[in-house]
């Protein structure tokens, strides 16, 4: 896998808000409300590298030996469906994630072993921390398929982005327009506050700036 690091680095540039804004101006649902940093100055950009989790079954399974197949550079997205009383993810995963380059993790469900994350500055996005382990009660079942976290639609190879609002994650295919939009969003909101620094009024300010139409989904 060849990632883009200039789209990296202006996909981290961006506040997620303004992504938010450019996918509703998109008319794509890419907002995964409720999934949160564990240190709110965590942030991630990258393509997925998912994983499907399910109840383990008589047949066993282990959480986490895929770890040596995700590239550097790829965001490992986590669909355990929201569960909050087991763990997919802790310590050593960690500690291998952020040894391979990984960008970072996204889980719809819970982490533990919090404190090595913060450690190591590795981007962990998950519903809540816990300690007990789901070692005997879910499986990765399958890797690089279609998954939903916080009932977002991901596909392998979408770009995730997370910064100390949330995550958002958008198609492949349209990661360029959302960024172009998400960029164009930000510069206005500049323009607005330069000019009530230089004492407009907040609504002349967002008229001249065009503000409405840029969080209004466009129409085709």
């Amino acid at each position: 896998m060849t990632i883009d690091t200039e789209l990296v680095l202006r996909l981290k540039a961006v506040g997620i808000t303004a992504l938010s804004d450019a996918l509703d101006r998109l008319g794509i649902d890419g907002q995964a409300v409720g999934i949160m940093p564990v240190v709110r100055t965590m942030r991630f950009a990258g393509p997925a590298f998912t994983i499907r989790m399910l109840p383990v079954g008589q047949s066993g399974g282990v959480v986490g030996d895929y770890i040596d197949d995700v590239p550097e550079g790829a965001v490992i997205v986590i669909d355990n469906k929201g569960i909050m009383d087991q763990t997919v993810w802790g310590d050593i995963l960690t500690f291998v994630a952020h040894s391979k380059g990984i960008a970072g993790t996204v889980i719809d469900g819970v982490c533990r072993d919090s404190d090595r994350c913060v450690e190591l500055d590795y981007p962990v996005f998950a519903r809540a921390n816990t300690m007990r382990t789901g070692k005997d009660r879910t499986t990765a079942d399958a890797y690089n398929v279609t998954v939903q976290v916080a009932g977002v639609r991901v596909e392998p190879g979408d770009w995730l982005v997370g910064d100390a609002d949330g995550v958002v994650s958008i198609p492949a295919d349209r990661v360029a327009e959302v960024l172009a939009n998400a960029e164009e969003i930000e510069a206005a909101e500049e323009h607005i506050r330069d000019a009530v620094r230089g004492g407009a009024r907040l609504d002349e300010a967002r008229r001249a700036a065009n503000y409405h139409a840029l969080q209004t989904r466009m129409k085709v």
